[in-house]
């Protein structure tokens, strides 16, 4: 079975702005990163448009509804403080949620390894109420929620690697025992969650803050000391990862210091759990990274390893 590389054009429509940060020139750099002899394995697949019963597993239908009201026949109109929507956001968000579901139908029904959503914009600041940190709908609770609703599994893990701690994701999950939600992340930083005081009403939130200037090895012994072993006590089903590369030392938006080979150091880890557990099931989604060219070779980084699966 091959890696699946999910993404569709529309999620290059969703326009905020050249100014803004998540910029259709992030994920046009993924694309391009991954567009190489190295990717030829890869099966390239066209991401459908999630239900609105599927968004409404993790977010209230009057939220889904106003937020698709919201979107502008034209120009842009702002959501958030920093979440903006233009006429291309409904597709775009609609398919970046839609490739997530689209991965975990795949890995859940033996037609692909794992699985990597290149898609934005991205989801682990969307709260069930509220759009946010460039955020509109929560993708990666979404595909959680989504697998055990559909494949009948119970116990499922996010992993976030983000730079930005993904608020959206634990609040979704910090009350429900079956679900596993883990992060790095620097610290303090937007959105001011994650202290590794922040544990869920069952244990299931574990949180390893790093101060700005961290280095690749403090990042890895976060995982090895901390993240990793809770992660394997919890014997997911599924291993899902908010894949963001914001932590890059090139990228503009914080300050720690990881590299590619981190990234990939990660990902292997996290494969190395899902082996043991989920049947080597792994369902990635993009999120941070506001450097160009780190992005694109950490994305492909990422990708190599689940290639090697």
């Amino acid at each position: 079975m091959a890696t699946q590389l999910i993404t569709h054009p529309a999620c290059l429509d969703h326009d905020p702005g050249n100014h803004h940060p998540e910029n259709p020139r992030r994920l046009a750099a993924v694309l391009a990163a991954l567009d190489d002899s190295r990717f030829n394995g890869l099966e390239r697949v066209a991401a459908p448009r999630a239900s609105d019963d599927a968004l409404c597993l993790v977010h209230p239908r009057a939220f889904v509804e106003a937020v698709l009201g919201a979107i502008p026949p034209m120009g842009r109109h702002q959501i958030d403080g920093d979440t903006i929507v233009s006429p291309g956001s409904e597709d775009a968000a609609l398919r970046a949620a839609g490739a997530v579901i689209a991965g975990v139908d795949a890995v859940c029904g033996g037609l692909a390894r794992n699985a990597f959503a290149a898609v934005r914009p991205p989801g682990h600041h969307a709260e069930a109420a509220q759009a946010m940190g460039f955020c509109i709908f929560n993708n990666v609770a979404v595909g959680a929620l989504h697998a055990r609703a559909k494949h009948g599994l119970r116990r499922v893990a996010v992993i976030d690697f983000d730079v930005h701690h993904g608020n959206g994701t634990q609040h979704m999950f910090e009350n429900d025992a079956d679900l596993f939600y883990a992060s790095s992340h620097e610290w303090p930083l937007y959105p001011g969650t994650g202290s590794s005081d922040e544990t869920g009403r069952f244990g299931n939130i574990v949180n390893a803050p790093l101060p700005g200037g961290s280095e690749g090895l403090a990042f890895r012994r976060a995982f090895e000391a901390k993240i990793l072993p809770a992660l394997d006590a919890f014997a997911p089903e599924l291993v899902m990862i908010s894949a963001g590369f914001d932590a890059h030392e090139e990228d503009p938006l914080a300050s720690l210091r990881l590299h590619e080979s981190d990234f990939a150091w990660v990902t292997r880890a996290l494969m190395d759990v899902a082996s043991r557990h989920a049947k080597g099931r792994v369902v990635s989604a993009l999120e941070g990274g506001y450097d160009l060219d780190a992005l694109g070779r950490s994305a492909a980084a990422h990708v190599e390893a689940l290639m090697a699966a």
